[in-house]
């Protein structure tokens, strides 16, 4: 993705372009795979991690990304589609590979509908499959 789309996404979803969010998003859009503040840390080791914090809760909250817990005790971020809302109906399944520990975003799959008992209303769900990607299956 380059800086001019980066900040058209940016400046749609109402955050102001900086350096580093600029940088993040860049960083964020060329992975096939979802990321963990950990990795964003290790590649941006010359940056304040609350200052990478702040940034991924921004583009959270703005429905730029969306976070995965896959179970191993850090989120996973990844860069959500143009058309995203982060509705229940946007929720896809995840995938992570418990031979290279990476999660993928499967976007075509949607998470089943789940009818709740009467006075429960859902916002949020996770749904990941663990198993063996095809990269490391070859």
């Amino acid at each position: 993705m380059n800086n001019e789309r980066i900040d058209k996404k940016l400046q749609n979803k109402k955050v102001r372009p900086t350096a580093m969010r600029e940088l993040i998003l860049e960083e964020l859009s060329k992975k096939q795979v979802a990321i963990s503040l950990k990795e964003l840390e290790d590649r941006f080791a010359q940056s304040d991690k609350s200052t990478l914090y702040r940034t991924l809760k921004t583009f959270e909250d703005k429905m730029i990304i969306h976070s995965v817990d896959d179970g191993t005790g850090s989120l996973k971020y990844a860069v959500c589609h143009d058309t995203c809302e982060c509705n229940p109906s946007d929720l896809h399944v995840h995938f992570h590979c418990t031979k290279c520990k990476q999660t993928y975003c499967l976007p075509e799959i949607p998470i089943p509908e789940i009818d709740l008992p009467k006075g429960y209303m859902h916002n949020k769900a996770n749904f990941v499959i663990k198993g063996i990607c095809e990269n490391c299956q070859l």
